[in-house]
This record gives structure tokens, sequence and C-alpha cells, in this order.
């Protein structure tokens, strides 16, 4: 089984994204992967300077959070980024976390399964669409990786709503328990 890094990038307290991350997680590990998780609430994620030193070096000049999750990042199997779609985009700190991993380009990392769970106020399918293209635009600088699935789940926008949304915590679980 694989060894999967899920990364949740909701910032928000009671967050929905959270609430079926958990669900995730459970099913993942109940299809018998080992799971990590790190979430980016309280993390320094300073933006990316494009000085291009991590291309000779394989580390960031920065010394933040993102140094550490860069680490854990290449050593995964497989990867799993949560995020709420706010203008119908990834949040701003899962750009700014995937602008940081610049340092994984020229390195030998072992993941080669992408996946995404979104959340959304909005419940059209293509509420994703752009979210889903930025992260396959990431995705396609790593010729070993590949964007393998993503779930959507819309309609949900209080504060602990999905606590209350049966049927998108089943379809995470099962999402968790599909990931390669």
């Amino acid at each position: 089984m694989s060894n999967v890094l899920v990364i949740s990038t909701s910032l928000r307290a009671k967050s929905n994204s959270d609430i079926l991350t958990e669900q995730l997680i459970n099913g993942a590990r109940d299809a018998g992967h080992e799971v990590e998780h790190i979430s980016l609430k309280g993390k320094e994620l300073g933006f990316c300077i494009g000085c291009l030193a991590c291309q000779k070096t394989q580390k960031c000049v920065l010394k933040d959070d993102a140094v550490w999750i860069a680490e854990k990042v290449k050593s995964a199997d497989t990867l799993v980024f949560v995020t709420p779609i706010y203008y119908y985009e990834m949040s701003g700190q899962m750009k700014t976390l995937l602008d940081r991993m610049n340092p994984l380009y020229p390195s030998d990392y072992s993941f080669r399964k992408v996946y995404m769970l979104s959340t959304a106020t909005e419940d059209e399918e293509t509420t994703p669409e752009k979210a889903l293209n930025g992260l396959q635009g990431w995705v396609d600088c790593f010729e070993k990786a590949e964007l393998a699935g993503a779930l959507f789940c819309g309609g949900i926008s209080d504060p602990g709503e999905a606590s209350g949304k049966k049927d998108e915590q089943i379809e995470a679980y099962e999402f968790g328990k599909s990931l390669e």
C-alpha cells in the first residue's frame, strides 16, 4: 500500500474541508494506506521570491514551514491536496505552497499519484475546474506524477455544515478508499 500525505489548506475554524478530510483519511487507512496529515493552519508560508537557487541546491533560501512540508511531499507516494474553492479557484495558501515546492522539481521525488478534494458554497459541476487546472499545471511539471482523481463537494458553506452532510462524508470516505 501507499504512503499517503494529505495536505489540508483551509485556515477556517470548523472547516468543512477538514470534516471531509477526516473521512477521506479514514477511508485511506481502511484501505491499508499509511496516512500522514498536515494542516496549513498556523503554518508560516512565505511567497516564492523566484530566485531559482533551489534548482541548483534543491533547498529553498526561505526558512519557514514550507521547507519541512516539501520534504514530506518529496517522500510521499501519494499526495492529496484539500482546498476550499474561493472565487472558483484553489485557496491562496494552497497556491503559495505549490509555488514553494519548486525545490522538488529537480529532485528524486517519490510521489506518483496526486489527488484533490475540494469544497465550496457553489454547487455547479464546473466550480472546481480552475482549481483542478491549477493543480494540473503543477503536476505537469513532475513528469513521473499524474493527477489521478478529484472529488468536489459543493453546496456547503456554513462553518461545520459538512458534519451534517452524510452523503458527502460517505463520498469522501470512498474517495479515500480508492486512492492508489
